[in-house]
């Protein structure tokens, strides 16, 4: 009997230490890319931290870091929760133009996803020029456009007059 106890003790044992480390990871994605950012500038990632890939997660702080692919230089960024369930936002400045590794920990077990290299530009006031306006642009086009039908039509009339005057 006793050996009988202590084997369904040892088997109990072994089972329970072996469910306890079940489902002990999770899933982590972003969005939008890095892609196209500058330096100075504040990317906004949405991060979404999923149990088993299926269950959002709630009450976590992510952490993003990034690291300066040459120097070695990193900087880290605590994400805040988002307005639902296992969704976080952060806001992450690229402090130098050049290529960045991204690496986000979930904060849950060794759940972790990294991105990148991913070039970083510089920025608009970095490279001793300022982003064009749009409406400038747009409107500069429009009265192009306005003049060469003006100077197409008055020609055209100049043609089309009667034979008899």
């Amino acid at each position: 009997m006793r050996y009988l106890i202590a084997t369904s003790a040892c088997i109990a044992a072994v089972w329970l230490a072996a469910s306890a480390g079940a489902g002990g990871w999770a899933t982590v994605g972003f969005e939008p890319l890095p892609d196209g950012s500058s330096a100075g500038a504040t990317w906004s990632p949405t991060i979404f931290v999923k149990q088993h890939g299926v269950t959002p997660l709630g009450g976590l702080h992510p952490v993003i870091t990034i690291e300066d692919a040459n120097s070695g230089e990193s900087r880290s960024f605590t994400a805040r929760s988002g307005s639902e369930t296992g969704v976080y936002q952060a806001d992450v400045v690229f402090p130098s133009a050049g290529d960045w590794r991204v690496a986000i920990d979930s904060g849950f077990g060794d759940s972790r996803v990294t991105y990148g290299p991913v070039t970083i530009g510089l920025a608009a006031a970095d490279t001793g020029t300022s982003p064009t306006p749009v409406i400038g642009v747009a409107a500069l086009l429009g009265a192009l456009a306005v003049g060469t039908a003006a100077l197409l039509g008055l020609r055209r009339r100049s043609r089309l007059t009667p034979a008899g005057r």
